[in-house]
């Protein structure tokens, strides 16, 4: 059976190359490629939508698509724990399902479960997140998701410490954790998370180089994934097995790198 596709920013640089993956999956058929002078009613005949579009256009996308009782597979940022709390009765009530994806790449996803696993031996934890200077929200989704991780993988012991957060120098806090943004020309994704504790500190870092390439095998597995979900899923590592659990984990445990080429992913002490 082929599940019918519509992708909402089909223009923009994710959507391109959300289409480029469904064009060559197969059971999959691209029946729509919204863009921004699109009415979302173009996307009603499709069994699956892609939102790939921006945080202020992506809560419509969603409603809309949840009241025609569609599937959903959401790749645009800006949808944090609180936001996606108030799908969940929404897509249970639809009785369908909706797959949120802060980041298609499978090491930036490592990246952010081996900060998780880590982030109880560690007193101070702070992310530093940069993307082009064309990047429009911050702190990025996969930030925030990172943050959300920490948080989760600290439940026995408390939020990390960070001073004098009362300063706008010292980032927006997530979960407890400091994340600072930049947005500059050279560079296409990259987040470090910083864990520091007496006498030393511990940084994991990820490096998007060629997003087509460190993207499509995420994509296809959520596409897979998206097709026959029910409820409210967050995140590539509620699909994949790395062999690190850590306790009450939200919507999911964190994950295992495929090795794709395009990305990235290393460790440093200092």
């Amino acid at each position: 059976m082929t599940t019918r596709v519509a992708i909402v920013g089909g223009t923009g640089k994710l959507g391109r190359i959300v289409r480029t993956v469904v064009d060559e999956a197969d059971g999959f058929e691209l029946v729509a490629s919204l863009s921004s002078a699109s009415d979302l009613s173009e996307m009603d005949g499709a069994d699956l939508v892609i939102d790939t579009s921006a945080p202020a256009v992506s809560v419509d996308v969603v409603r809309h698509a949840i009241d025609h009782g569609q599937q959903l597979l959401i790749g645009t940022s800006g949808w944090s724990a609180e936001r996606i709390a108030l799908v969940r009765p929404l897509v249970a009530q639809a009785g369908t399902g909706a797959v949120f994806v802060p980041n298609f790449s499978l090491g930036s996803v490592l990246g952010s479960a081996l900060a998780a696993a880590s982030a109880r031996f560690f007193p101070s934890i702070e992310i530093v997140e940069a993307h082009r200077e064309t990047k429009i929200d911050s702190p990025s989704g996969t930030a925030v998701r990172t943050a959300e991780l920490i948080a989760a993988g600290r439940a026995a012991v408390g939020p990390v410490e960070s001073p004098y957060v009362d300063q706008r120098a010292r980032g927006q806090q997530v979960a407890s954790v400091p994340i600072h943004s930049l947005r500059r020309p050279g560079v296409i994704a990259r987040q470090e998370t910083i864990l520091s504790g007496p006498g030393e500190s511990l940084t994991i870092v990820h490096d998007t180089i060629d997003p087509a390439r460190a993207y499509a095998p995420g994509i296809r597995l959520a596409l897979d994934a998206a097709r026959d979900a029910r409820g409210v899923i967050v995140g590539l590592d509620s699909f994949l097995d790395i062999g690190l659990r850590t306790p009450g984990t939200p919507d999911g445990a964190p994950v295992e790198e495929g090795g794709v080429p395009g990305q990235v992913a290393r460790t440093t002490g200092a």
